[in-house]
């Protein structure tokens, strides 16, 4: 049984939220409510090394914390946690390390999901609906669970001068100038979620045809050679911007027409700084982890069975992905551009 919830005794709030850069960001759905429900108090959110930079600057929060399993025991972690002293720490995540560490934390309200094995770290658990409603809804369900209202139902991912000074840079090299700038992210944590270079290659020479648009290629650590694969591919001229932090992609995204991507963190923080999305699904299911918002669309290999089946390897030879078309994707960008009113003024085909 949940222990009785006083708002009044809470002083100090750590969020916990590990791991990828895609449900960090989903989850910063809460940060704004928890401020409007604690004002006066200190929000600290906790997360590892490649996500810092999602919460980092969020104006709701004091402090962003590093999870860093290189850098500290999990003991060290404990301790300083313990150490801080929070009044109510809410697990958003609660894997067993992050369930260990809200039981640890000496916190008086510790919440959490209901996952197999971890209720015992919490004494306010909550029952995941992670299999019927968006990720943000699922991060608000802990929030909910205290009585706080929901005040405020957006992601924040601020973007400083620096970051948009990035972008100012780079972009008179493409030469975008009065055209659409269209951003196409190869990118995706599992290669099932991967539509494919190639294909990619040649829906950029279709949206440079038929749109005259310049095409940029976003790439994360470990991703350059594929954009450039994508780049070699395409007989359109494509740009390949140079590295970014998770901030500048952010304000390069901003600056797109529109992006075209697999399920992915670039494809979530396109849709975090405003920019229509159209997300291309396969294992996983656009209704729980989709682009959030109202101007996006999904394209997926309709009349699969195995359609989200959150498998990272397939064992049926990938036809979520490969039967999908360029045609059907180029039918969707179609739909994501009535749906956001863009309008489109076709030039000559951008060829090399």
């Amino acid at each position: 049984m949940n222990v009785p919830f006083d708002r009044t005794a809470v002083r100090k709030i750590l969020l916990i939220k590990l791991r990828a850069v895609g449900d960090v960001l989903l989850s910063t759905i809460v940060t704004k409510n928890v401020r409007a429900a604690f004002p006066e108090g200190r929000i600290d959110f906790l997360t590892e090394p490649p996500a810092i930079d999602i919460v980092r600057g969020n104006p709701h929060i004091n402090e962003a914390l590093v999870y860093d399993r290189k850098a500290k025991s999990p003991l060290a972690h404990i301790m300083e946690i313990r150490s801080s002293s929070y009044d109510l720490v809410i697990d958003l995540f609660g894997n067993p390390r992050t369930a260990l560490l809200t039981r640890l934390s000496g916190a008086r309200y510790r919440v959490g999901f209901d996952f197999r094995g971890r209720s015992y770290a919490y004494n306010i658990v909550v029952q995941p609906r992670g299999d019927r409603v968006h990720n943000t809804q699922f991060n608000l369900d802990a929030i909910e669970s205290l009585g706080i209202p929901i005040v405020d139902r957006s992601l924040h991912f601020p973007l400083g001068a620096a970051d948009e000074e990035y972008v100012d840079q780079f972009l008179p090299r493409t030469g975008s100038a009065g055209t659409m700038l269209v951003g196409i992210n190869t990118s995706g944590g599992w290669y099932t979620k991967r539509w494919g270079v190639e294909r990619f290659a040649e829906l950029a020479d279709r949206l440079a045809g038929n749109f005259g648009a310049s095409i940029v290629l976003p790439w994360g650590p470990g991703q350059r050679e594929e954009v450039e694969k994508v780049q070699a591919l395409a007989k359109s001229h494509l740009h390949v911007p140079p590295p970014t932090n998770l901030r500048q992609l952010g304000a390069l995204l901003k600056r797109c027409t529109f992006v075209v991507s697999n399920d992915s963190g670039p494809m979530h923080i396109a849709a975090a700084v405003g920019t229509p999305v159209l997300g291309i699904y396969g294992p996983t299911n656009p209704l729980l982890q989709g682009p959030y918002g109202e101007n996006h669309v999904i394209v997926r290999e309709e009349g699969l069975d195995c359609l989200g089946c959150n498998l990272t390897a397939c064992p049926i030879g990938h036809p979520c992905m490969l039967n999908l078309t360029v045609e059907s994707v180029m039918k969707g960008v179609e739909r994501l551009l009535a749906r956001n009113q863009i309008t489109v003024n076709p030039s000559l085909p951008r060829s090399r």
